[in-house]
């Protein structure tokens, strides 16, 4: 299966260790040198409406990554890193 970068962007990433919903895929994290995908990123969640900045990015490498299918990617990482900046204020 090909994809193509911009295919990549707005994918929902879901962990499968527990079905949480981690966000949606902003940007990826691409080696020059060899043309290989090193992770994909999610934007943290803004603050005051950016104001103030936004949450930490997540970052998940692409070992992590088990399954890119046409809505989803699907990853096998520890959600509980990033609970503090899943659960809404």
């Amino acid at each position: 299966m090909t994809c193509r970068i911009d295919e990549l962007k707005n994918k929902q990433v879901v962990c499968v260790k527990d079905g949480s919903v981690l966000g949606y895929i902003s940007d990826i994290d691409l080696n020059t040198e060899t043309g290989s995908l090193v992770a994909i990123i999610i934007y943290g969640k803004p603050r005051l409406l950016g104001v103030l900045g936004r949450e930490e990015d997540i970052v998940i490498p692409w070992s992590e990554i088990e399954v890119i299918g046409d809505e989803t990617v699907l990853v096998n990482t520890d959600s509980s890193l990033f609970l503090k900046y899943l659960k809404p204020k």
